[in-house]
């Protein structure tokens, strides 16, 4: 089935996308309070909230979950999804009634970002504005996919220069077993290419000097080929600044620890589907949500195999969902439906 991530009862997505250049944000609402877990592994991260969701921590609930473009600057627009929901009551209650009549809460937003500085005026970010509109853009429909929200400015293959990379995006995919769903959602901003594990095929990804094929970055390395300084230093510079990020969820009934259990083993879609992934250049990043909508218990491997499915799934959707680039003061980035098949 596709329903994407609001096949998940008790969740809904909302994209903004900023019309002045290829950026944006997309928030996924719990209002009811979903439990949260996640698991970093890229070495270039930029998150908000995540240090909260270990389960040793005290807070066990989230009411969103927001990713971003923009870099660090894009943390600014979880500001505008707390004061979304904190406008309408929604957080965790504490202390006295404020004066408006209303009990006074603190929403808890995690949020993670991706780098897509290198497109267009890197003075347009995501920010509070931003992350308020994608909530109030909100529903339960099946998310859009491709070139919007958070996999606005997205790209595929940069790490040998944008001039040979091509456009990322954002998928989503979910399926239903035994009366429990499972969904993911990913924005594929990643420094590696992205392959088809069903055959071993690349989708999209770093391009050939031409222009016209694959490079294959995994061949290229294994032939000895590295694009200058980074090799070096051990760094990159910000055409091979990248970052992948994931939500994954289930209605099944689940604890803080099952969902960061799933959250690890939802890494394994990425491995799948991205190569190289979780490298010095990437934020990879994987948060599991659980609603406990369905009222049912399931086992955490088996949770995690089937989101790891999915977000594999949802990453392939994410690239043939995507269109090209190009305009005034933009890179030429064609998307994988350009590129001839093999």
């Amino acid at each position: 089935m596709h329903g994407g991530l609001t096949a998940v009862a008790g969740l809904s997505v909302g994209h903004f996308t900023d019309p002045r250049r290829p950026t944006g944000c997309t928030v996924v609402l719990a209002e009811g309070g979903a439990v949260c877990g996640v698991d970093v592994r890229g070495a270039a991260p930029g998150t908000r909230e995540t240090e909260l969701l270990a389960p040793v921590n005290t807070v066990e609930k989230v009411h969103a979950v927001l990713l971003a473009g923009g870099s660090a600057f894009g943390l600014d627009a979880a500001g505008g999804v707390m004061r979304w929901l904190d406008e309408r009551g929604i957080g965790i209650p504490f202390g006295p009634i404020r004066a408006d009549g209303r009990q006074a809460t603190v929403p808890i937003v995690p949020a993670a970002i991706l780098f897509d500085l290198s497109i267009g005026d890197s003075s347009i970010r995501p920010d509070a504005a931003a992350g308020y509109a994608a909530c109030a853009a909100a529903t339960r429909e099946p998310p859009a996919e491709g070139n919007v929200g958070a996999g606005a400015g997205a790209m595929i293959g940069k790490l040998f220069g944008i001039e040979r990379a091509m456009r990322g995006g954002l998928g989503t995919a979910s399926i239903s077993v035994g009366g429990v769903t499972v969904a993911a959602l990913v924005a594929v901003n990643a420094m590696g290419d992205v392959v088809d594990p069903a055959n071993g095929r690349i989708v999209a990804g770093a391009r050939t000097a031409d222009g016209r094929g694959f490079l294959d970055t995994m061949a290229a390395f294994r032939r000895g080929e590295w694009p200058g300084a980074p090799a070096a230093t051990g760094t990159a510079d910000s055409t091979a600044s990248a970052t992948t990020l994931a939500i994954v969820a289930t209605d099944a009934v689940v604890t803080k620890p099952e969902a960061t259990k799933m959250a690890q083993m939802a890494h394994d879609g990425l491995a799948r589907t991205l190569r190289p992934i979780h490298t010095m250049s990437d934020g990879d990043i994987v948060f599991a949500l659980g609603t406990g909508a369905s009222g049912l218990r399931a086992h955490t491997t088996l949770l995690g195999a089937l989101a790891a499915d999915m977000l594999a799934e949802a990453v392939l959707r994410a690239v043939r969902a995507a269109t090209a680039l190009a305009g005034p003061g933009l890179p030429s980035l064609p998307a994988a439906h350009d590129l001839p098949g093999p």
